[in-house]
Parts: C-alpha cells; structure tokens; sequence
C-alpha cells in the first residue's frame, strides 16, 4: 500500500506549495483521515490525542474550499462576509489558531481575522470592518460584537468547535447555542477534540448532520513517547520537592501546572526567588501579559512556565521536555491535555505528578481514565517497578502533612472546662451568677446594680431629651435671630 501524502489528498497548488516549504510531505493521521472527508463538505467529529496536528487537519482543508469557491478567479473582491467560524475556549489557542491559518494561506486571497477578550476591542472592529473570510473567535467576545451589530453570522459556510470538551467544562455551552442559532442550519460543522465526553456526543446529534466519527487513537489516551511518573509528597513539601526537580532539568523547558491562579503566582516568586526564572499565566493576566509571557518562553528567555489549565488546552509549544502537576486536575480528562504539551509530534518526554495523601481519589480517577498504572518515583529519582493495571484504587505510599508540620494543640481560652465537663449540670453551675467558690463553680461574680438615678430636665444632672444646642453654633444663631 502506497504512503499517503499531502499531494494525494487533493489539497490546491498554492497549500502545497506552502507545506513543502516547510518540510510537510506525509499528514499524520487525524490529517490523513479527516481532509478527504472535509473536503467532500461533511461533518466531521475528530477524537484523537492532544500533538497529533489537529488543527491543520481542519485548516487545510476549509482553506481549499474556501479558495475554489468564492476566490477562484483573478477580479478583486470588495465584499467579504464570514465564511468559516472557528471557536475556541482560551485567547492562546485562538491566536495560535488564527496565526496558523495565515501561514498555511499566504499563498491564497483569503483572509483571516482574531476576536478574543482581554484586549480593547477597537483594533478588532476595525479587522472585522475591512472584511475577513475566517474568523477565530472566543465565545464571549463573539457575543459581545454580535450584539453591537459588528458581527454578521447569517452567511456561515462552516463552524469549527476546537476543544469542545472543554468549552463546556468551562460553561461555554449556552454560548455556543446562541451562536449556533445565529448560523445558517445547512452550514457543515466540524467538531475536534481529544476527548468524548457525554455532552459532545448529545451536541453532536443535535447540532451535526450524520456526522463522520474519526478517532485514531483510543479516547483519553497519552502519548506514548511521555514518560508519566508520580511521586507521593506532602503539600508542604511540594515547592521544594519542585525546586530540586528542575535543577536537575536545567536547561530543559519546564511546565507547571496548578490548581489556583494564586499558587501559580506563588509558585513563579518562590522559582525566582531561587534563581530559576520563571513566569506565570492564567485567568487574572491581562492577555498583553499572557502574551509576553509565552513569548519569552517560547525564545528560551524564561526556561519555566507556571500555569493554570489555560494552557492546557492546544498550546503549541515546541521543545518542553518536562511537565510537572504540581495540584493534580480535577477534572481527570484535564490530565491527558497537561502533559500533551511534551512529547508532541512524536518526540518525548516526561511528565511528573505531585500527589499528596488527600489527592488519591484523583490519582485513581486519572488511571482508571488512561487506563495504566503510573510508576512511583523515590526522593532521589529513581523509579519503582511499573505494576500491572488494577483499576482500584491506589494506596498513598508516602508521609502526611501531619508528620512534616505537627500542629500544635489548640490553647483554650475562655471557660477552661474540659470536654467531659461539657453537661448542662456544668453549663448551669458556670453561668449561675449566684455560683461561688464553695459550690465549685466558675461563675463569675457580677457588681450589683445601684438604685436607677432620677433623669432632670434642669439642674446640675444631665438634660434629659432634645439635646440642647452649643453655644456659637449655628442653630443657636438662627434661634437667636428669630426671636429677636
């Protein structure tokens, strides 16, 4: 059987040209399988794991059908609605998206454009005035621009849901259906992810057209070339277990992933803080902020990237030998993305999980989902024997919290009885106010109350109601001057 490549899948000159440009010959095979079917104008749902080249497996493509329909002839074009609508859930994979589509159609007439929130939208109505043919969008900066009336989704030709699954983890599900309404209803849709949960399968049937089911690899699996290990730590002791273990890779690029924006940020001082340069991105950061800082990592500048599952999601990022979770994901799905971004277009890597003893429940959730037993690795590095997969759970094999930080016993203040004493004999007997020393209860002793002394309205005592005005104010003034 004869090799499949690009020029056999019937891609257009000028995409051909391009690809041998950059050393493209063979597709891998999500590309393999899913151009053909897309070119041919079907739905398609795309499951395959997370570096396989998803994103060209559709851009390729909608590039050709775009540019043999409306851009075949040489006469200039003034009008240009939207074509193709691609959403994503995070502005890094919408701008990897759109810069991936400007490459791979350099060659064409056609033009792409980038909508995502945490910039000042005015640059962005401005792209979209001038016209483009592909738009890669987040949902609610789409939204936000449909309802002034800058965005026009009536001439939809194809819509591309990128990462599905986790556009409804995040609850952008509503979002999607109001911007599915606003498409026409014989639009072909492309769904691409790595994982199926349910909710894809039922938008798939509601929203797809006998969709065409591509998977080339088994659901939720991780890449073969990654070198997944865990090593079992109290929390404490996580950032410094961390600090050893980059300065073992140093010199390799690192990926942390945690659980919260503030440990992210914490993470990346105590880093610096150690001489390890380090940068952290995630929800709070401006997107000027996220994007120096992904830029620094990609040059070489910053050899350590601490992140949230922002950038968990198809972030393309080339050369990142280690990934570490430091907070395992709480969603197990979330696991596999993580360490997808090492080990991508077939090289490898290594992945390393801190777990600790309240975490065990997400470490079993996590095999039972790729189906393996990840191997243990000791303080010094070394690797425990890999067991046989057994879907139960894991035991924690290391110390707890309790015996790096005793906690200290509690000091009780106030009453000072103890737990036993806690009966409603001593409950009564210490809030007693006739309770003395002889009886053996610790009530305390009140002052008793004098006789109440009588309020005067005139005299030495107090004035009794309105509180009479000062003298020199301005109410006196005011008195004075009327009754004169």
């Amino acid at each position: 059987m004869s090799e499949t490549t690009f020029t056999s899948l019937g891609l257009s000159g000028p995409i051909l040209k391009k690809l041998a440009r950059e050393g493209y010959e063979t597709p891998t095979p999500i590309q393999a399988q899913a151009i053909p079917v897309i070119l041919e104008g079907k739905d398609v749902v795309g499951l395959a794991q997370t570096g396989t080249g998803k994103t060209a497996a559709f851009t390729l493509p909608l590039l050709h059908n775009l540019s043999a329909k409306y851009y075949a002839g040489d006469e200039p074009v003034y009008d240009r609605p939207i074509r193709v609508l691609v959403l994503t859930p995070t502005r890094e994979l919408a701008q990897q998206i759109d810069k991936a589509v400007r490459s791979y159609g350099e060659n064409l007439m056609t033009r792409s454009g980038c909508v995502v929130g945490g910039v000042q939208a005015h640059k962005q109505k401005k792209v979209l005035r001038a016209g483009v043919d592909i738009l890669v969008a987040t949902p609610g900066r789409l939204e936000d621009l449909q309802s002034q009336g800058i965005v026009d989704l009536h001439f939809i030709d194809t819509v591309v849901l990128d990462e599905a699954d986790q556009m409804l983890d995040i609850g952008f599900m509503p979002a999607i259906k109001r911007i599915l309404s606003l498409t026409p209803k014989d639009r072909q849709t492309l769904l691409f992810s790595a994982t199926m949960p349910r909710q894809i399968r039922e938008l798939s049937n509601r929203y797809m057209k006998k969709p065409v089911e591509i998977t080339v690899s088994t659901i939720s699996s991780t890449a073969e070339k990654v070198k997944q290990s865990v090593m079992f730590t109290p929390q404490p002791r996580k950032t410094e277990a961390l600090i050893e273990l980059i300065k073992k890779h140093k010199g390799e690029r690192v990926i942390v992933f945690t659980r919260t924006k503030r440990g992210a940020d914490r993470i990346a001082k105590r880093l610096n803080a150690n001489n390890l340069s380090a940068a952290a991105i995630h929800g709070n950061r401006s997107q000027n902020q996220r994007t120096r800082a992904l830029d620094a990592f990609r040059a070489g500048n910053v050899p350590a990237l601490v992140a949230t599952d922002v950038a968990a999601r198809g972030i393309d990022i080339p050369g990142v030998e280690l990934v570490v979770n430091f907070d395992l994901p709480q969603v197990a799905e979330a696991y596999v993305h993580r360490i997808g971004r090492t080990g991508r277009a077939g090289k490898s890597g290594l992945a390393v999980m801190f777990c600790n003893d309240e975490e065990m429940k997400m470490l079993s959730d996590i095999e039972r989902i790729i189906k393996k037993n990840i191997p243990v690795m000791n303080a010094d590095g070394t690797m425990k024997p890999e067991a046989e997969w057994n879907p139960t759970e894991r035991t924690y094999e290391g110390s707890k919290n309790s015996d790096s930080n005793p906690k200290k016993p509690r000091r009780n203040r106030g009453n000072r009885q103890t737990a036993q004493e806690n009966t409603p004999q001593a409950y009564e007997q210490t809030h007693n106010p006739n309770t003395n020393k002889a009886s053996g209860g610790g009530g305390e002793k009140r002052k008793p109350r004098g006789p109440k002394k009588p309020s005067t309205s005139s005299g030495g005592g107090k004035p009794s109601g309105k509180r009479r005005n000062r003298p020199g104010s301005r109410a006196r003034k005011r008195h004075r001057t009327s009754k004169d």
